[in-house]
C-alpha cells in the first residue's frame, strides 16, 4: 500500500530559522577532525582517497579531497572534481528520479503491474509485480542476473529478465535486487520513449546543473575519472571510465541499477534540489509531494528497516539520533565506497566519494562512511519527537502509525 503524507507544509522562513536553532552549528574544530578520520583510512589501505562534502540548502559547508584517485599504474592525487563511478547511487540520483517524474506526469502509476508498460515482462509468474515493490526490493526477484555464461548487450539483458520467475511471491519478501532498477530503467524507455541515459541527461542533469554527470562518460574527461579495478586481476584491464559493475558493463554501460559517474559538487547539486522541495531557483526537476512519497516508508509496515521508493532510510541528524524513530532522513550508498545522505529536519546532506575497489578490487568504505556521519549527526543538537514533526509535518502520520503498532505489540507481550 502506498503511503501518502497527510501534511505537505514546506518549511516557512521561520520554521527553517528554527532549524538552524535546533542545531550546533559544525565547528571548524570539529570539521578539522574529518582529515584525521580519512586519512586513518588511507594508511590503512581501506580507501586510496575520498572525496568529502557537507552542506545545507544554501551552501556547501565542507569541501576536501584526500589521497589518490591513482594508485597504479601511476600515482596520480585525488581533486575536489574528480569524477566517479557511483555505482548503486545511480538507482535514485538517475532511476528513481526518472520514475517519479512519469508518476507525476501521469504515465507510470505506482501501483501498476509492470506489465502493463513492458508487456512481455509478464512472463513466469511476473505479472503482478508492481512498480512500487520494484522500487521497494519487494518484487521477489533475484538480486542480479546470472553472469556464469558469457552474454552481453542490453537487449540480451532484457530477454534475460524476462525469463526470470520469482524467488518468493511478490511483495512478501525483502530481496535487495539489481534486477528491479534495471527493469524501471526500461520502464523509463519504455515509457518516455528515451533510452535512460538520454532521458536522465535530458530531465535531470541538464535542469538540476550537474554537467558531469553521465552514463560512459566521454573520453574528454577521462585524466579526472577515478579508475575501479583490474578486471581480471594484476594483468587484466583497468577500468578507467567505464563502469564497474559487472551487468551494467555487460549492458553497454547504460542500466537503471549502475553506471552512472559523477562528483561531489553535482551530488551537491541534486541534494540541494531535494531539500528545497525538487527545485533550484526556477527549475522544477520533482514536485515536493513525489520527495516525500519516495522519502517515507513504502514497504510493509512491519519491515525493518523500513525502505522508502529506491531510497534507504534512517533517523534524522541529532547527537540522540539513535533513539530517534528510524525515519526523517534518507540516503543510499554504492558498491565501489560512495555514499549521499540527506536529512531534511537539519537541511544537511553529506556526500562521500572513494574508490574503493581500486586497484584490485579490495578496500572498505563503510568505517569512513559510518565515521562521518556520526561525526555530522553529533555535532547537532539533540531533537525531540515534536521538533522533528515540526520541522517535517509529513512524518505526522507515519510517526503516529509506528507508535500505534509498538503499542499493540506491547500490549500483547505483557
Amino acid at each position: 500500500m502506498l503511503f501518502v503524507p497527510v501534511s505537505l507544509i514546506c518549511l516557512s522562513l521561520s520554521q527553517s530559522t528554527f532549524a538552524s536553532g535546533l542545531q550546533s552549528v559544525i565547528s571548524k574544530q570539529q570539521l578539522d577532525t574529518i582529515a584525521g578520520i580519512v586519512d586513518k583510512e588511507i594508511r590503512k589501505g581501506k580507501i586510496p582517497g575520498a572525496v568529502i562534502m557537507i552542506g545545507n540548502r544554501e551552501k556547501v559547508v565542507y569541501c576536501r579531497a584526500f589521497g589518490f584517485r591513482m594508485l597504479v599504474p601511476k600515482k596520480l592525487p585525488m581533486t575536489e572534481d574528480t569524477i566517479f563511478d557511483i555505482a548503486s547511487l545511480t538507482k535514485v540520483v538517475a532511476t528513481t528520479t526518472a520514475v517519479m517524474q512519469l508518476v507525476e506526469q501521469g504515465k507510470l502509476q505506482l501501483n501498476a503491474p509492470a506489465a502493463r508498460y513492458w508487456p512481455p515482462f509478464k512472463a513466469n509468474g511476473k505479472g503482478k509485480i508492481t512498480v512500487l515493490q520494484l522500487l521497494t526490493h519487494y518484487s521477489g526477484l533475484r538480486p542480479d542476473l546470472k553472469l556464469k555464461h558469457k552474454w552481453s548487450g542490453y537487449s540480451e539483458a532484457m530477454k534475460m529478465i524476462v525469463a526470470e520467475r520469482p524467488v518468493s511471491p511478490p511483495g512478501t519478501i525483502y530481496i535487495y535486487s539489481d534486477i528491479n532498477f534495471e527493469i524501471l530503467g526500461e520502464l523509463v524507455q519504455k515509457v518516455s520513449g528515451k533510452p535512460l541515459d538520454v532521458y536522465c541527461a535530458e530531465h535531470i542533469f541538464k535542469p538540476v546543473g550537474m554537467n558531469d554527470t553521465f552514463f560512459n562518460p566521454p573520453k574528454s574527461l577521462h585524466n579526472r575519472i577515478a579508475p575501479t579495478h583490474y578486471r581480471n586481476g594484476k594483468n587484466g584491464k583497468l577500468l578507467w571510465g567505464k563502469v564497474h559493475d559487472p551487468t551494467a558493463y555487460r549492458m553497454g554501460g547504460v542500466a537503471g541499477h549502475a553506471g552512472l559517474f559523477s562528483t561531489a559538487y553535482d551530488l551537491a547539486r541534486f541534494a540541494q534540489m531535494l531539500l528545497c522541495g525538487g527545485g533550484l531557483k526556477d527549475v522544477g526537476v520533482l514536485t515536493p509531494i513525489s520527495i516525500d512519497i519516495m522519502t517515507l516508508p513504502q514497504s510493509p509496515p512491519d519491515c525493518v528497516p523500513p525502505r522508502g521508493l529506491g531510497w534507504n532510510i534512517d533517523a534524522p541528524f541529532g547527537s540522540n539520533r539513535n533513539t530517534l524513530f528510524p525515519v526523517g532522513s534518507f540516503g543510499h550508498k554504492g558498491y565501489t565506497g560512495t555514499l549521499i545522505w540527506i536529512d531534511p529536519v537539519s537541511g544537511t546532506y553529506v556526500i562521500i566519494l572513494t574508490n574503493r575497489v581500486h586497484p584490485y578490487g579490495k578496500g572498505d568504505a563503510d568505517p569512513l562512511r559510518k565515521q562521518i556521519i556520526s561525526l555530522v549527526s553529533g555535532a547537532m543538537d539533540p531533537l525531540s519527537e515534536n521538533q522533528v514533526l515540526l520541522l517535517r509535518p509529513s512524518l505526522t502520520r507515519y510517526y503516529e502509525l509506528i507508535k500505534n503498532y509498538r503499542g499493540r505489540v506491547h500490549g500483547i507481550e505483557h
